[in-house]
């Protein structure tokens, strides 16, 4: 077998959790009266909530805002998001996604997640994969955002493999250039097989079982 580990994103892989973040960030983009769209939001998908906020305060024409201030209003996003994260549940996991884990996992694959999300234990949760992956790198326990490869570096030292045993699993174009970065193959799905950068492009999440 070629991997012996396969390291996925979480938001718009393993779930999807877009419109949380869109409603998030649209309610502090109103407060600071800047234009915010879902072709902005588009932008945010792999990036970290810092950056993120980077991205949207592009438009921002107010009181130039200090450090403490921006952080102060990226944890007031934080804080809506995990509110509307209380309404997932595990209808949002697919099972396509759940029936193509498990056979992964029965080829004897270890499974990991790579997300700068720091509320990945909290989505796992909620849609019932608690304690499901092997390791889980995010947000929590690494200091730069995707497309740093940080956080899938960090994932392959938790599992005690080298880059070159693991597999990454992206559907934004920061994630795929965070896997390059630190020499792992990739796979995109979704918006992700339009940048051209992977080693494979998926059709569906259940592909993964043909490579």
């Amino acid at each position: 077998m070629k991997y012996k580990a396969i390291i996925f994103d979480l938001d718009g892989v393993i779930c999807h959790t877009d419109k949380f973040h869109y409603l998030a960030w649209k309610v502090l983009a109103d407060k600071l009266g800047v234009y915010f769209d879902e072709e902005i939001n588009n932008r945010l998908r792999g990036v970290g909530r810092m950056d993120s906020l980077g991205i949207i305060l592009e438009r921002y024409e107010g009181t130039p805002l200090s450090e403490e201030l921006k952080l102060a209003y990226s944890e007031e996003k934080n804080e809506i998001y995990k509110e509307l994260l209380k309404n997932m549940s595990t209808d949002d996991l697919t099972k396509e996604v759940k029936d193509t884990l498990d056979k992964l996992r029965a080829e004897g694959l270890k499974l990991a997640i790579g997300s700068s999300s720091k509320n990945a234990k909290i989505i796992l949760k909620q849609i019932g994969l608690e304690g499901y992956f092997d390791e889980i790198s995010d947000g929590n326990n690494i200091t730069n955002s995707k497309p740093d490869p940080e956080v899938f570096v960090k994932a392959s030292d938790l599992l005690s493999l080298q880059p070159i045993d693991c597999l990454v699993v992206e559907d934004a174009k920061a994630g795929l250039e965070a896997a390059l970065a630190c020499g792992m193959d990739c796979a995109a799905i979704g918006d992700a097989v339009n940048c051209n950068l992977a080693t494979y492009n998926l059709q569906s999440f259940s592909n993964l079982l043909s490579l």
